[in-house]
């Protein structure tokens, strides 16, 4: 499998091409999470855990634009300055700030598993940047076997979810 569309077409541009990409993207950060967690890369992992969610979640929210924009709704300028769909900014972008919100509108589609995942993508987020706390303030993780199982969960459950989301929805003829 090779990556190599860059730069990654936006989705007010071909929408189904995006989703394609991002769900492949998914697979691959999964893999080297995989990668560097054998390595003992563990922050590294999670980072790539991380991201890998980020994309699936960025796919399957591109699939399902009109549900994103029904919440996400207005107008606002991009980096270049063009007015674009806010849905549209928080599908290519797919903010830490709003990656939970999305989760929970894409739940009402493939089921609450999403927004557990998306917790727990975001738990590996904020683990990559603070570390182990044996506190437990600055990161919700006390214990490196804890990060690593969760690093194993997210990436097997990303490469899962990156077949299921190339499927139909329930309900969907």
């Amino acid at each position: 499998m090779t990556f190599d569309a860059w730069p990654l077409p936006k989705p007010w541009r071909d929408v189904k091409q995006y989703a394609e990409l991002r769900t492949e993207e998914a697979v691959l950060e999964a893999e080297l999470a995989l990668r560097f967690l054998e390595q003992g890369l563990v922050r590294n992992a999670a980072g790539k855990a991380w991201q890998a969610w980020k994309a699936l979640l960025a796919a399957a929210a591109a699939q399902n634009r009109e549900a994103i924009a029904s919440r996400f709704g207005g107008v606002v300028k991009d980096k270049t300055g063009e007015a674009r769909q806010k849905s549209d900014i928080i599908i290519a972008y797919m903010p830490t700030t709003g990656a939970r919100e999305v989760a929970s509108i894409l739940a009402d589609i493939y089921g609450v598993e999403m927004v557990y995942l998306t917790d727990l993508a975001i738990n590996l987020h904020e683990f990559q940047y603070n570390g182990l706390d044996p506190e437990g303030v600055a990161s919700r993780y006390t214990d490196l076997r804890d990060v690593e199982k969760d690093i194993r969960h997210l990436a097997q459950k990303t490469k899962e979810w990156a077949k299921k989301i190339q499927q139909p929805p329930p309900g969907d003829p």
